[in-house]
């Protein structure tokens, strides 16, 4: 098995390979820019090397093998058959494909799963759907099916001591979800004022799923980019007269690492009757404590908790005070059991992972400052974002007692143009998502906004921002390597 710390996947005969070096990976190399833009732009040469991808957006191939199972079983012609890890998950696909595709869908059991027959035509709606809600097999929960070890029991009370114990709450504020994503769905499905109408507000630029998702499955979502002057006080107005279902933010958001007025939001939400709703992935809840102005509070696990980058969960937490608690905490246990479970030979890897977490944190902290520092002095380099530059006194009023600033941070050169050849030099594993032991990079505008970089760059987030997860290497050695590659700028 390579090891990536020491051994990183940065050059052009590494793309498609999985990172970590694992068949569970939840990342995959794109050496270059240009294979970043081969990816978007759908080029063979780049696709057929893909072995691995980012599990909502790239079919693994132990998933695929599954789906071709099923489509042997229930398939016809001119369908394409999808497999759902449950009843509830496939019916209310079904329903959004067969509305969205105009088409109508078949849906029939599948060895304890459920499977849906989907015309041709509506395929793709069916495959954005699973990447929009997270709601799809996994690639253990498949490899133990083809290997007829398909298991149903469940550890997601182990994991939710485990949980609790870090956070800080009783095991039962916390619910498990299979990914992130579902997690961030499972709130919305549970809010009252969805239910009775009411849009959502989301405050800060966030990670692109999470914005699409209110858009997709709420009543629709009132965007502000930026928290700040007027529209950020009209914004606290409109909360305070109870206008919104929830208020959801990122703490600090994604990719441009800004953290908003935590507490100011806090106490708009209290007062109108709003719940607030925080995502702590970028840094992960060693390093905030967002539960503690939020009435529930987001992490993908798959990232810093986890930190191998090889298993995709997610978790809600509930603040026990929240006048929300108990209805949040009913829809949550019921979505995540019913909907959205987690496999238990997920669970029993997120485990095993969990048990160095959150002590590690340290040298990812320790690499996000120094990396942070050289950038923002390098003559090249025209902006860096990390939470010890950017709103740095908002950070600080949610930072744990022990939390650092977190080992994500973006920039972007002072001619943009060089950005394909800096990206291309740099020495460390490249590739989308985060949370891992060794430093990932990527173009992450065009890897998430490729569709809309015009909107991105209007809100802020220009398509030639490179995205940065600083791993546990030696730290002079990973300054050496960027200020290395920083001499093609």
């Amino acid at each position: 098995m390579r090891d990536l710390t020491a051994h990183p996947a940065w050059q052009e005969e590494d793309l498609g390979i999985p990172i970590p070096d694992s068949p569970h990976a939840c990342s995959v190399c794109l050496p270059t820019w240009k294979s970043v833009l081969g990816y978007e732009e759908g080029r063979d040469k780049v696709v057929r090397r893909m072995r691995m991808g980012y599990p909502r957006f790239f079919r693994h191939p132990l998933v695929k093998r599954l789906n071709s199972m099923a489509a042997e079983e229930i398939g016809r012609e001119g369908e394409e058959v999808l497999v759902f890890p449950n009843k509830l998950s496939a019916q209310r696909a079904q329903r959004w494909i067969e509305r969205r595709g105009e088409t109508a869908v078949r849906s029939a059991g599948f060895h304890g799963m459920q499977a849906l027959a989907v015309p041709a035509k509506a395929f793709q709606v069916a495959v954005d759907y699973q990447r929009f809600t997270g709601e799809l097999p996994s690639s253990r929960l498949a490899e133990d099916f083809i290997n007829g070890k398909h298991r149903s029991s469940n550890k997601t009370h182990l994991l939710q001591r485990r949980l609790g114990k870090i956070v800080g709450v009783d095991p039962k504020q916390v619910t498990v979800f299979n990914s992130g994503m579902a997690a961030i769905l499972a709130i919305l499905r549970s809010l009252p004022g969805v239910k009775e109408g009411r849009k959502t507000l989301q405050i800060e630029f966030p990670y692109v799923d999470a914005l699409k998702v209110q858009e997709l499955f709420g009543n629709g979502v009132v965007f502000l980019n930026q928290a700040e002057g007027e529209s950020f006080d009209e914004a606290l107005r409109r909360i305070r007269g109870g206008e919104f279902a929830a208020v959801f933010t990122e703490a600090p958001s994604n990719p441009l690492l800004r953290t908003i007025d935590l507490p100011r939001v806090a106490a708009a939400c209290a007062e109108g009757g709003v719940p607030l709703v925080v995502d702590d992935s970028s840094v992960g809840p060693s390093n905030v404590q967002a539960l503690r102005w939020a009435d529930v509070v987001t992490t993908s696990l798959t990232k810093w908790p986890s930190g191998t980058g090889d298993v995709m969960a997610g978790m809600a937490v509930v603040r026990p005070d929240s006048v929300f608690a108990g209805q949040l905490l009913g829809g949550l246990t019921e979505e995540s059991s019913a909907c959205s479970p987690l496999y238990v030979g997920d669970a029993e890897v997120l485990l095993s992972n969990l048990k160095g977490y959150p002590g590690r944190m340290a040298a990812h902290n320790a690499n996000g400052l120094a990396l942070a520092a050289l950038l923002a002095t390098h003559p090249a380099v025209a902006r860096v974002w990390h939470p010890s530059l950017v709103t740095r006194e908002a950070y600080d009023r949610i930072r744990a007692p022990q939390g650092g600033y977190g080992p994500l941070l973006s920039f972007t050169l002072k001619n943009p143009k060089k950005a394909p050849k800096v990206f291309d030099a740099l020495e460390v594993c490249k590739g989308p998502s985060f949370g891992t032991p060794f430093t990932l990079a990527c173009p992450y505008t065009l890897l998430a906004h490729f569709h809309e970089l015009d909107w991105a760059d209007a809100c802020g987030v220009p398509s030639d921002l490179i995205r940065v997860s600083c791993g546990v290497e030696e730290t002079a050695g990973l300054l050496a390597r960027f200020s290395k590659a920083l001499e093609q700028a």
